[in-house]
């Protein structure tokens, strides 16, 4: 994988964990929340900065699904395709914060809109991998999503803090 040679697009932080549960709606009146959940996999918390294109996304999907942290039974480490495991993709705008002063400040993340859309490519690119992985249809693996530009809660069973950060 090629080094950056200018200002991120995107930032990354991988997660692997064995079960996780995300509250893609929060409570209102007359309804509960609605909630997403993942057993053993990868969770992929993704941040996109002002100046991405949707040209970053390929190269992201392709990088975030084929690299090697996953623990098998054996000790060997496998993507998640080869795992194979299910995914949960997080947006996450604290990604793109920077520390000034004792306040943390966000100007380098990308406009909500254009965020949403590379969000919702990046997504769909996730789910078209999986669909044309063999392994991962027979083994009936998932790919579940959080909501861009919402909070959200997140409960997550991990086997250890086995956390990845990664930049496009």
């Amino acid at each position: 994988m090629a080094e950056l040679t200018g200002p991120p697009g995107a930032r990354t932080v991988l997660q692997q964990c064995l079960q996780a549960r995300l509250q893609v709606k929060p409570p209102d009146q007359g309804s509960q929340a609605q909630w997403v959940e993942i057993q053993r996999g990868l969770i992929i918390y993704v941040c996109f900065f002002k100046g991405a294109t949707e040209e970053i996304i390929p190269k992201m999907v392709h990088t975030l699904l084929n690299v090697k942290l996953n623990e098998t039974e054996g000790g060997k480490y496998v993507s998640i395709l080869n795992l194979p495991g299910d995914i949960l993709i997080i947006p996450q705008a604290t990604l793109g914060g920077k520390l000034k002063g004792r306040s943390m400040q966000y100007h380098s993340n990308i406009e909500k809109d254009i965020g949403l859309d590379l969000y919702t490519q990046f997504v769909a690119q996730c789910e078209r991998e999986l669909a044309a992985n063999t392994k991962c249809f027979e083994a009936g693996v998932v790919l579940r999503h959080g909501t861009y530009g919402n909070r959200q809660v997140l409960k997550v069973d991990t086997n250890g803090p086995f956390t990845h950060m990664i930049e496009f």
